[in-house]
């Protein structure tokens, strides 16, 4: 790459019950508050990337800011688009194509849900690929059903495994004010909630929640002069493997076993060298396997790796320090909140669940069922 980048900007939109919005409104919410944690304003920003909210979500959401960019990008490949986009950004200020870029995100997901203007289930039935699935009844969850229980036949990972990861979860969110759940939980209430999709309970699944926010990227010239310390953007990857689940190869890995060793051998570490995770966690096996991928454990071992609690404040490998999508928030695409946390965890400003000395952060996304993954590896030097 040529210049060195780093996230300036880092803010959440009104998360959890947001009745009283429009997607649009949350994300000037996350937008206006992201460039003010930068010390920036709207008239510094020459590129933008969003999409979700139509066929021409960076325009119409551009002039919804009043944003003017030379540089767009509206990827779309479920909750691993944010990271996406934050590779492209990097790529693109790097080369010089542009020299601030803002990534947004807005969602009323759970208000949508209430009020009829939405299903619970995308509908991927009708098109592309994917029909040829829908005779058989598979929604995304069973679909993560399937690969939990391939993980248990292969590798005799266990229920109170997999449920130690939500307690872990909810530990988390327990410090975390803007977290839709905080009340304690424990493996027997994980395991006796009520089943969704055989394995994975009620517990086990993410929550529906409203919410948004936005990240700042720019060049080392300009993040010298911004508000607050930069994180810098050490190293990125990306890879997608299916959309058809007789097109998965094997159920139990996840793309970010391309994507984490590409991001980890441009920034020059190793898994060893992480001192917090913030992984996508729409349900509890997607962070075991998610974890096996990247690196952090061998295949097959992530129930044994998370079952000590090392994914908890505290321990380990503090893991989805907000409380992640299974206690936080989960608006329908996650990758947006990963990187937020991951920015104000590298800066010390998570107060009471802040990581002591938290210096390298991984970050990965994942968008449909293991369809896609982006990761970043990020830094305070």
């Amino acid at each position: 790459m040529g210049r060195r980048v780093a996230i300036v900007g880092a803010a959440l939109s009104d998360c959890g019950r947001v009745d009283n919005k429009t997607a649009f409104q949350l994300h000037y919410q996350g937008c206006s508050r992201a460039l003010a944690d930068a010390g920036l304003t709207r008239d510094d920003v020459d590129g933008f990337a969003s999409t979700n909210t139509g066929v021409m979500a960076p325009v119409e959401l551009g002039e919804y800011l009043g944003l003017h960019p030379t540089w767009v990008d509206s990827t779309g490949v479920g909750g691993a688009t944010w990271e996406f986009m934050a590779e492209h950004a990097v790529a693109a200020i790097a080369e010089g194509h542009a020299e601030t870029i803002l990534i947004s995100y807005g969602s009323t997901t759970r208000a949508d849900l209430k009020k009829g203007r939405r299903t619970a289930n995308l509908n991927f039935g009708n098109r592309g690929p994917v029909q040829f699935d829908a005779p058989f009844g598979h929604t995304i969850i069973s679909k993560y059903a399937m690969s939990t229980r391939r993980h248990m036949i292969e590798f005799g990972t266990t229920l109170e495994q997999l449920a130690e990861i939500a307690v872990a979860a909810r530990f988390n969110a327990k410090d975390n004010p803007d977290a839709y759940y905080r009340d304690p939980i424990t493996v027997d209430d994980v395991l006796s909630a009520p089943m969704m999709a055989d394995p994975l309970t009620t517990r086990q699944c993410c929550i529906r929640s409203d919410g948004g926010g936005a990240v700042v990227l720019t060049s080392e010239e300009r993040a010298r002069d911004c508000a607050k310390a930069p994180v810098w953007v050490l190293g990125t990857g990306e890879a997608t493997s299916h959309t058809t689940m007789s097109e998965w190869a094997d159920f139990t890995e996840s793309p970010c076993v391309h994507s984490g060793r590409l991001a980890f051998e441009r920034a020059g570490l190793t898994p060893g060298d992480v001192d917090i995770c913030q992984v996508y966690d729409a349900f509890t096996s997607m962070v075991l396997i998610t974890l096996e991928g990247l690196g952090f454990c061998k295949t097959g071992e992530g129930g044994e790796f998370v079952a000590d609690g090392k994914l908890r404040l505290g321990g380990a490998l503090p893991t989805n320090t907000d409380g992640g999508g299974l206690s936080a928030c989960h608006p329908g695409m996650r990758g947006m909140f990963l990187m937020v946390e991951a920015a104000k965890q590298l800066r010390g400003e998570s107060g009471p669940r802040q990581v002591p000395d938290a210096r390298i952060a991984c970050v990965s996304g994942t968008g449909g069922w293991f369809s896609s993954a982006g990761t970043l590896i990020l830094g305070t030097e």
